[in-house]
């Protein structure tokens, strides 16, 4: 039984097509990441909402700052994603509006810059996003069509949804820790490492699953009993009619895999039993993620407005992806190699 995560595992979608290779994140300014907010502040309202643009720091550093130096409260800091360290980042925060003020503070925070700020009504929440658009070098690489005739299988198909290796942490190990709670039902640790820990052994059962559906042949289709995602509206359904497998094959909907928890809806008949293929690997069962909402997640991600630009350090690559997917997946993909963990975990499903 194995529970380290190795992303040699899992297989690519686009394994026929050859890889550029290269590099990535030799510097900060290589990987760029743009949140691209669900919704704008109103202008009226008790919270403050701002825009930072972030070189050489995670969000929780910011985060930190916002607590220790300008006296926020941790709890009435609002974020909608977690963004990596070796990156330039761009992205929203909100705290009350009662510390405005001492928002200037944020000058002696090395590495960043205010772009926008405005007020709101409510806190930002996780998960108050609709993704995020990425512009990335990846140094050493050349071959621009080798690289486009990928992007448009992705295009065309939809990129595999995997949890990147940012989710396991390091060497892989997380899943392993998580088995020991959920199988032992206590450990060291904080409520909110344990919860972490769970959630990664649950993103490498869900990245199991996703291998499954591709070596079964069931990447791009569904099955009674599924349950799918619209991809244009976000709502899922049961599938219960053999006339759905059309609307997966034009990339409409995608079946969706377990997050396993207490509060997620199950899948039933042949789907169930793909489920039930990888909890019986490990010898586990639903009961033992009670203690978790649980979620469903799609296997695939539409990938949208993507391009390729060749300059002499490499190629570029923009694109964007919904909220919760890893540019990490789609980075392998293209590269065909694996490719690096940075050092924080979006958590923005799965609880």
């Amino acid at each position: 039984m194995d529970l380290v995560f190795r992303p040699e595992r899992y297989p690519f979608l686009t394994q026929d097509l050859p890889g550029v290779g290269g590099t990535i994140r030799l510097l900060p300014e290589d990987f760029q990441v743009e949140e691209v907010p669900a919704y704008l502040p109103s202008g009226e309202g008790e919270h403050l909402y701002f825009l930072l643009e972030k070189e050489g720091l995670t969000t929780r550093q910011v985060v930190e700052f916002l607590r220790d130096e300008v006296g926020v409260p941790e709890k009435a800091i609002g974020v909608a994603g977690l963004k990596d360290k070796h990156a330039k980042t761009r992205q929203w925060f909100s705290i009350p509006r009662q510390h405005e003020d001492a928002l200037c503070l944020l000058e002696n925070l090395r590495g960043v810059r205010l772009l926008d700020a405005g007020l709101h009504t409510n806190k930002l929440r996780t998960g108050h996003l609709k993704g995020n658009r990425f512009r990335i070098l990846i140094r050493g690489a050349k071959d621009r069509e080798k690289a486009e005739a990928i992007l448009k299988a992705l295009a065309e198909k939809g990129l595999p949804n995997y949890y990147g290796p940012q989710r396991f942490g390091l060497g892989g190990l997380n899943p392993v820790r998580g088995y020991q709670l959920v199988k032992r039902g206590k450990g060291r640790g904080s409520p909110w490492l344990k919860r972490f820990l769970v959630g990664s052994l649950q993103s490498l059962l869900f990245n199991d699953w996703v291998a499954l559906r591709m070596a079964r042949g069931l990447y791009d289709r569904v099955v009674p009993g599924d349950w799918a995602k619209k991809h244009a509206t976000g709502g899922e359904f049961l599938v219960e009619r053999e006339e759905e497998a059309e609307r997966a094959l034009r990339l409409e909907i995608s079946a969706t895999g377990p997050l396993f928890g207490k509060k997620y809806p199950e899948a039933q008949g042949e789907a169930r039993a793909l489920e039930d293929e990888i909890l019986a690997r490990y010898g586990l069962r639903r009961e033992d993620f009670a203690l978790r909402r649980g979620a469903r997640r799609p296997i695939r991600v539409p990938l949208q407005e993507w391009r390729v630009e060749e300059v002499p350090e490499g190629l570029w690559l923009a694109f964007f992806l919904p909220k919760g997917s890893y540019a990490t997946s789609l980075l392998r993909e293209v590269m065909k190699v694996e490719v690096d963990a940075p050092e924080e975990i979006l958590t923005e499903e799965g609880e």
